[in-house]
């Protein structure tokens, strides 16, 4: 149905599915990328060992990334409406229970902040996650080494990397308006 706006009318829970299905995909067939960028960077001294295949930690941090974006493009009930319905959906993917999968979710909104302070760019936080949960910091010369911080070449070029993995909410929410039950 198509309303006088010219915007398709979509449940919160289909936009959910749509989300989940669509970022699930774009890490299988991406993550290898990103491996392989992270292993042929000429700013680590020795060869990063990250498999095409370990791409858990990664999905989580894009995961938990584009929820942070949510909040720009909807109000936050709304918001939180969509990310529960994402939960559901993503909980299976992990095996675990919507509310394990949350406390997951939690925990890795909390270290992105953590490592990214005092900086409110989630973007940044995205690439400094991947840094981090992968160990990459032992693979840098000595000085970033010691600095526990990545290159900052590195981080740059990561962070155009990780701009493939952050959902476009602004040209979805142009195309479809999501309508919220529930809600007052």
């Amino acid at each position: 149905m198509i309303s006088f706006f010219g915007k398709k009318k979509i449940s919160a829970e289909k936009t959910a599915s749509f989300f989940v299905n669509t970022l699930l995909d774009a890490v299988e067939e991406g993550f290898p990328e990103v491996a392989g960028f992270v292993r042929d960077s000429p700013e680590f001294v020795k060869v990063p060992v990250m498999s095409d295949e370990e791409y858990g930690k990664f999905l989580m941090i894009v995961i938990v990334g584009n929820f942070n974006y949510l909040h720009e493009h909807f109000q936050d009930g709304e918001a939180e409406l969509i990310i529960g319905h994402c939960v559901e959906q993503f909980a299976p993917v992990f095996d675990l229970s919507p509310t394990a999968f949350q406390t997951k979710v939690n925990e890795y909104k909390k270290f992105m902040a953590h490592i990214n302070a005092p900086s409110k760019n989630n973007l940044y936080a995205m690439s400094r996650a991947v840094f981090y949960k992968y160990e990459l910091n032992q693979y840098q010369d000595e000085y970033f080494m010691r600095e526990n911080a990545p290159n900052p070449i590195f981080k740059k070029n990561l962070d155009d990397v990780m701009r493939n993995f952050v959902w476009d909410w602004s040209a979805f929410t142009e195309k479809y308006k999501v309508q919220i039950s529930g809600l007052l």
